[in-house]
């Protein structure tokens, strides 16, 4: 009769126990995600498409390798042949021992997401860009969907989330789904205030707009997402 009983028994314990380390590994990633909110999208922009919500893909960097890379005479897919924009978009990106064809993915997704987004909402794909949140975008226009160098072009003249030194002049507006949350100074060499905002509370569907001095050293703004010149 135990020797009956004994694997139901173990049975439960384990049940039990893996129930236990779902729940303890659950409330890990719910603490994460609330310590890491993602930034807001333009309040123009209709409802995200939920791919634009996946993460890049592991070893996509910004900016080419400062490690060894693949000399250009290497950069060759398993099958098939590049094309030369893409080659252009390859050369000295493609770490050694790294298939190019994952590295061009990555840029051909960053395309992808740009011309999505571009779809739906402009703003919401140049704020996409100003915002830093499609990787490696500018060489991944440059080469790889050069129809989309007007929202670079846009974006280039855009402004972020954070400090920014010696910002050009004029008047910007605020790409944001949260504008009581969007707060901005500008700031002389000496630390002084010249402007700052917004003059009264912010609420939902209001626009923001920043004037940013001439002779401006610094623009720092904080929950606004990234600023566009208006």
């Amino acid at each position: 009769m135990y020797r009956r009983r004994r694997p139901a028994a173990a049975a439960v314990l384990l049940a039990a126990a893996l129930t236990l380390t779902a729940c303890s590994s659950g409330s890990g990633k719910s603490d994460a995600a609330g310590s890491a909110a993602p930034a807001k999208p333009p309040a123009s922009s209709a409802a995200p498409d939920p791919a634009d919500a996946a993460p890049a893909p592991a070893g996509s960097p910004d900016a080419k390798p400062t490690g060894p890379v693949l000399p250009d005479a290497k950069l060759t897919p398993a099958t098939g042949t590049f094309k030369e924009n893409e080659k252009k978009y390859l050369s000295g990106r493609v770490p050694e021992k790294t298939d190019p064809a994952a590295v061009l993915q990555t840029g051909q997704e960053a395309c992808e997401r740009v011309r999505r987004t571009a779809k739906r909402d402009k703003d919401a794909a140049v704020g996409s860009i100003v915002a830093g949140e499609v990787r490696g975008a500018k060489d991944a226009i440059t080469h790889l969907c050069p129809e989309q160098k007007p929202l670079l072009a846009a974006a280039e003249k855009g402004i972020g989330d954070g400090t920014r030194a010696t910002p050009a002049a004029g008047t910007y507006r605020a790409l944001t789904q949260e504008p009581g949350r969007c707060v901005w100074q500008a700031r002389s060499k000496d630390g002084a205030v010249l402007a700052s905002g917004p003059e009264s509370p912010a609420k939902a569907g209001d626009k923001l707009t920043a004037t940013i001095p001439a002779g401006t050293a610094e623009f720092e703004s904080t929950g606004c997402y990234a600023w566009i010149p208006a």
